[in-house]
């Protein structure tokens, strides 16, 4: 599974408002300079953020963009779902295939279950991450990790964050 640039720049969006404070207001071409990304990029990262009611256009002379709510308030796994929708869908796993009209496993499928428990436990993960935890440094930020996540998971974390160095 990958995350699409759409969901990676638009979350990079939403900490560099976050990183203004509740009032602060961005442009996109500010967005787009601090991002290194197209104005034309960043209009539709953030066409789709404020349909999402995430953040809010401000119009005027000093306008732009800005949060929709402070940075405590919205959690990584709605800005993905703005920016991309859900991470699996039964229409995207529970195809046909063959000249079958439903799938020969629609009543009995251990597989669904693996991707429904996956869904269900990066959800629950990503609505813990708020953009406020995330306007810290990388340092912090993997302290958090490792203290936010079940034992099991950290030991595996700790782990992944020792074979990167």
């Amino acid at each position: 599974m990958k995350f699409s640039s759409t969901e990676e720049y638009g979350l990079r969006c939403m900490l560099q408002m976050a990183k203004k404070g509740p009032q602060g207001t961005m442009t996109i071409l500010e967005l787009s300079q601090k991002e290194d990304m197209t104005p034309a990029y960043v209009a539709k990262i953030m066409s789709a953020l404020r349909r999402g009611e995430l953040v809010q256009s401000i119009r005027g002379q000093s306008g732009g963009y800005k949060l929709a709510r402070p940075a405590n308030e919205i959690n990584v796994n709605d800005v993905l779902l703005a920016l991309g929708g859900k991470f699996f869908s039964k229409e995207e796993y529970c195809t046909t295939t063959g000249s079958h009209a439903a799938c020969v496993h629609s009543m009995d499928c251990s597989i669904r279950s693996v991707w429904t428990g996956l869904e269900i436990a990066m959800t629950t993960y990503l609505k813990k991450c708020r953009l406020s935890d995330l306007v810290q440094t990388e340092p912090a930020m993997e302290a958090w990790l490792t203290k936010s996540m079940s034992p099991p998971v950290t030991a595996m974390a700790e782990k992944t964050l020792k074979e990167k160095v």
